[in-house]
């Protein structure tokens, strides 16, 4: 059975920083894309940023470039986002998502692009 799990999320100020992390169970994780996507209250779910399987290539949404650094570890089946310089306008709910493809050079951004999403794990940032 194929489960992502986040976990990392919490209430912090505006500058300060997080690390969410993203445990995958039950398939060959190196088999597979990975993205991270947030929700905002009211708001459309949005992509953040994207790691091939290999973690070669990465990719984010301009909103994030230089502050959102996503990564991976096979060895260990989870995927990571390092959110630095918080900003109130960076709460949500931050979801993870997985695509099973080894494509070379692919990038995913759209939520129908991932076929398994995790429950989310909240940030919120105070101001």
């Amino acid at each position: 059975q194929v489960q992502l799990v986040e976990s990392g999320g919490g209430l912090v100020q505006a500058g300060g920083s997080l690390r969410l992390s993203c445990a995958a169970s039950g398939w060959t994780f190196s088999n597979y894309a990975l993205g991270w996507f947030r929700q905002a209250p009211g708001k459309e779910r949005e992509f953040v940023a994207f790691i091939s399987w290999s973690g070669v290539r990465t990719y984010y949404a301009d909103s994030v470039k230089g502050r959102f650094t996503i990564s991976r570890d096979n060895a260990k089946n989870t995927v990571y986002l390092q959110i630095d310089t918080l900003k109130p306008e960076d709460t949500a709910l931050y979801y993870c998502a997985a695509k099973r493809t080894r494509v070379p050079g692919l990038i995913l951004i759209k939520n129908e692009d991932y076929d398994y999403w995790g429950q989310g794990t909240q940030v919120t940032v105070s101001s």
